[in-house]
């Protein structure tokens, strides 16, 4: 009897052990930059339907794409979703990428989509006021170089954010050189070079600073709907998008799954929880929390090369360092 007892004891921990393989040669890995709640939601949601399990590294672009280059010997990674465009335009050239489109795609612009990456969503940048900060509200960008914001703004620092970068390049093509005037008056009020967004909207919001130059939108919706006095403005003049770019890795393991995500995250389901984010869905039939790209004048980011675009953040650099 013992001996039957052990038997089945043994195919049991067997059985368990087989599930536990099975589990893990079908568990997805996902680097993301934020949102991490975004994430996490659409991980559970997919879990539910697919029962793959999804395993979420979630940190900014930067760190995201630091940990991706350090294991290329071993991959890890089977999705990378970037809050830079330029990020999966570096991995297409690169031959990093899995080609494939997404039959829930339809519905996404041709502008946030091509052969191997799709937009999850679209946020934008503005101007974040702190209402309560005694500051009159800011319409335009120059607003923020009056003597009444002297020392009170914030921006982040574009060398952490692709974004950041991107309306440095956008108001350069849209207002020639005024663009490097603004920056100039800007610098000569005070504006304070922070670390990535978080960073420069934290001080804003805690009545320290009175505006952030050219925040990621979707953060401080957020921070407004659980109370915070802060204002997102969108000048007439024009502004920039950021699409977050979602991508399968060549190298993974688990291509099928990786597929099926990417379509999970596309379908009505998964842009409801991109809007839920305050993040623009990349749907055009999916509802939105907030303005969508009808609503905002966009400044032409196109550069020629990547040179141009370190040439840009070395000016800008090399102006607030002075």
């Amino acid at each position: 009897m013992k001996g039957l007892l052990s038997v089945k004891k043994g195919v049991a921990l067997a059985m368990a052990l087989s599930s536990m393989i099975i589990s893990s040669a079908h568990a997805l890995t996902v680097y993301t930059a934020g949102p991490g709640s975004l994430a996490k939601n659409l991980a559970s949601g997919f879990e539910q339907q697919s029962g793959v399990k999804v395993n979420i590294f979630q940190a900014t672009t930067g760190k995201v794409m630091a940990r991706l280059e350090a294991e290329q010997a071993n991959p890890q990674a089977d999705i990378l979703i970037s809050a830079s465009w330029e990020t999966a335009e570096d991995l297409h050239k690169r031959g990093w990428l899995l080609p494939f489109t997404s039959a829930n795609a339809e519905k996404v612009p041709e502008t946030l989509k091509s052969a191997d990456y799709v937009a999850q969503g679209i946020s934008a940048l503005g101007i974040v006021w702190n209402s309560k900060s005694g500051t009159p509200e800011p319409k335009e960008w120059r607003d923020l170089t009056a003597p009444a914001f002297k020392d009170k703004v914030t921006t982040p620092d574009p060398a952490l954010s692709g974004a950041s970068l991107d309306l440095l390049i956008g108001l350069q093509n849209g207002m020639g050189n005024n663009a490097w005037q603004l920056f100039d008056a800007l610098k000569k009020n005070g504006m304070v070079v922070s670390g990535p967004n978080a960073q420069a909207v934290t001080p804003v919001m805690q009545g320290a600073k009175a505006a952030v130059f050219g925040a990621v939108d979707y953060v401080t919706y957020g921070n407004i709907a659980q109370g915070e006095s802060l204002k997102v403005i969108f000048p007439a003049s024009g502004t920039v998008i950021a699409p977050r770019p979602m991508m399968i890795l060549k190298s993974t393991q688990h291509e099928q799954e990786a597929k099926a995500f990417i379509d999970y995250v596309l379908s009505p389901e998964g842009q409801k929880m991109v809007a839920d984010a305050w993040l623009m869905p990349a749907r055009t039939d999916v509802a939105a929390k907030r303005p969508l790209l009808s609503e905002l004048k966009l400044l032409p980011t196109q550069s020629d090369t990547g040179s141009e675009r370190g040439e840009i953040l070395k000016r800008f650099n090399t102006l607030f360092a002075q």
